[in-house]
């Protein structure tokens, strides 16, 4: 299954040192390169600017279609327009978004998403992390990631937490 990324899940993983959760769950990812420059100028000051060809499994992809970009740039910023581009070109099986507009725009296109919080229950479902609060708060105090305390209880719960 194809996996794009915008940059959200990038940039926070990375922020708390479980950037790997990634390669672990999913194998390979696809960014586009509205996404890669996203993570360069995003990741100065928060942690040493990720290079993400350097890794060897994450691949940046040009989009083709330039049309539905402008149109999309309308609304969205250029990283979310190009993911979602990138997911129909490629037919990807799932596009990692955390944006709420981002989401909703993707499900016009029928395009299947999870966040950074989907990827942390994935990774708890399969036995890769112990626990998502330790991972919660480290993404709250460390790369400054907001959650509703509503969202972050309901989390815990579903994953038998709390």
């Amino acid at each position: 299954m194809i996996i794009v990324s915008n940059t959200s899940p990038i940039i926070n993983l990375a922020a708390i040192d479980k950037l790997e959760l990634l390669k672990q769950l999913y194998d390979k990812i696809y960014i586009p390169e509205a996404v890669n420059f996203e993570i360069r100028n995003c990741s100065k000051g928060k942690f040493p600017i990720l290079e993400i060809y350097k890794l060897g499994w994450i691949d940046i992809i040009p989009i083709s279609n330039k049309k539905l970009f402008t149109s999309l740039s309308l609304e969205l910023d250029y990283g979310e327009s190009e993911a979602i581009i990138l997911s129909l070109e490629n037919k990807a099986g799932l596009l990692l978004i955390d944006e709420r507009k981002g989401r909703n725009v993707a499900s016009r296109f029928d395009i299947k998403c999870i966040g950074i919080l989907g990827i942390l229950m994935e990774s708890k479902h399969k036995g890769i992390i112990p626990k998502l609060e330790p991972l919660i708060n480290d993404l709250i105090s460390k790369a400054g990631f907001w959650m509703s305390s509503n969202l972050i209880q309901k989390v815990l719960e579903t994953a038998g937490e709390l």
